[in-house]
């Protein structure tokens, strides 16, 4: 009678060990992919800048993501096919034909706990430590398999294109902006970032996508100085006025001439009147051409970043808009754009807005036409477009194919839009209220 070899024998126990070595791998290869893709490259970047050798070698890593993940992926396959296939032959031996189920159900209960649930949980809490970790070994995981992910990635693109499908390695889903964005605004939508903080942070952020005149006073409301009115009249003017830098027309308010200051008035009267030459002649012939500076115009497709630096640069705070046949269309401040980012700046000599931005009993707000879209939508929360209009006044002018007139009302974008008052061809007052 031939011998029956025991079932729990040398050979049994090494399959065993070797099922949960290979298990081990496929949790270190689960756990290190989660790690690495998870991880944030800002975080590590900072960590590398401070000397960590194993957060640098993470990012080298990161940045061929798709050779990355391709061995990564190789070696968890090639470790959990491995595993399976032991342990068939191992709950065959031992248990019968029933072994092969038996060893698929062990087998998905074992890989689904230790080799991915629990090493995945564990690297995407702790992404940044566990990638840093890992990279020196993924490192040379990634060697040793670089020349079979090619060839994978190789037939992948090659199948992808029988299908019309263009698989672009060096192309970037999301760019960093958009990343930045992205996360700014789902930390705001979890309760993470405060709304003034979220407003900030992408209002610097929209600096390089927007255009001066998107928020450029418009030039129906920019106060002027007439090069031709006497010196009293001129000196009133400054000291009623709420601002520094008035620009100075000669003949038409199109033509600037230049942009005076009030110190730069004041003082030259200051000569004239108390000076060792002063008279009441002097007074009379004062010019204010003599004090105005030469004036700065802009384009008005110029980007606030660009302009941003360029009053940096030129060390000036005031800007004239022209269109591009080179009319006047507005002007535009350092504080305008920097209002952008930290919301309106007032002083004690800025005139109070007429309208007080709160919801009335049936959740309408009645607010200026001359509002800007992006202005209502960050005070409100709300998603009008502004891609075609700048202000609200224009949104309703454009979606309505019209000029409105008084009482008229509208529904567009989900909003219901009244018009309150009208001052000529000016939709000046509003009351908008969003639907249900």
């Amino acid at each position: 009678m031939p011998e029956i070899a025991p079932t729990f024998d040398a050979a049994f126990w090494i399959t065993a060990a070797a099922i949960l070595g290979l298990l081990m791998l496929s949790g270190f290869f689960s756990g290190s992919e989660t790690a690495l893709t998870a991880a944030s490259r800002g975080k590590l970047r900072a960590q590398a800048d401070r000397g960590s050798k194993l957060a640098e070698g993470a990012l080298k890593l990161t940045e061929d993501s798709e050779r990355l993940i391709g061995s990564v992926l190789l070696g968890n396959n090639l470790v959990n096919i491995l595993a399976t296939s032991l342990a068939t032959a191992l709950f065959t031996r031992a248990f019968g034909e029933s072994g092969v189920a038996m060893a698929t159900l062990v087998m998905t209960l074992l890989v689904l706990i230790f080799a991915e649930v629990l090493p995945k949980t564990y690297a995407i809490t702790n992404a940044e430590k566990a990638a840093a970790t890992v990279s020196p070994a993924i490192r040379v995981v990634v060697l040793l398999f670089s020349p079979v992910v090619s060839m994978v990635q190789i037939l992948v693109r090659a199948i992808l294109r029988l299908f019309g499908v263009k698989a672009d390695p060096d192309s970037a889903v999301l760019s960093a902006h958009e990343e930045i964005a992205g996360a700014i605004t789902l930390g705001h939508s979890e309760g993470a970032v405060e709304k003034e903080h979220r407003d900030r942070l992408l209002g610097a952020l929209d600096l390089g996508d927007r255009a001066v005149e998107e928020i450029m006073l418009h030039r129906s409301s920019i106060e002027m100085i007439d090069v031709d009115d006497d010196s009293e009249t001129i000196l009133s003017q400054l000291l009623h006025s709420p601002h520094t830098r008035l620009p100075v027309y000669k003949d038409d308010p199109e033509n600037i001439v230049g942009v005076v200051h009030a110190k730069d008035v004041l003082r030259a009267m200051d000569r004239l009147m108390r000076g060792p030459d002063a008279s009441a002649a002097g007074l009379a012939g004062f010019q204010v051409t003599d004090v105005a500076m030469k004036p700065y115009f802009v384009p008005e497709t110029t980007t606030l970043d660009d302009q941003m630096r360029q009053f940096l640069r030129r060390h000036t705070h005031f800007a004239l808009v022209v269109d591009e046949y080179g009319a006047l269309q507005g002007l535009i401040t350092l504080e305008d754009i920097l209002e952008e980012i930290v919301g309106e700046i007032t002083d004690e000599f800025d005139v109070e807005d007429e309208i007080d931005l709160a919801p009335e009993a049936d959740g309408s707000y009645l607010i200026d036409g001359g509002m800007t879209i992006r202005d209502l939508n960050r005070a409100t929360d709300w998603n009008l477009p502004d891609e075609e209009a700048n202000t609200v006044a224009g949104l309703v002018i454009h979606e309505a194919q019209m000029i409105p007139e008084k009482g008229q009302v509208f529904s567009f974008h989900g909003f219901r839009f009244e018009v309150t008052d009208r001052h000529q061809n000016r939709l000046t007052r509003l009351k908008i209220r969003k639907l249900l």
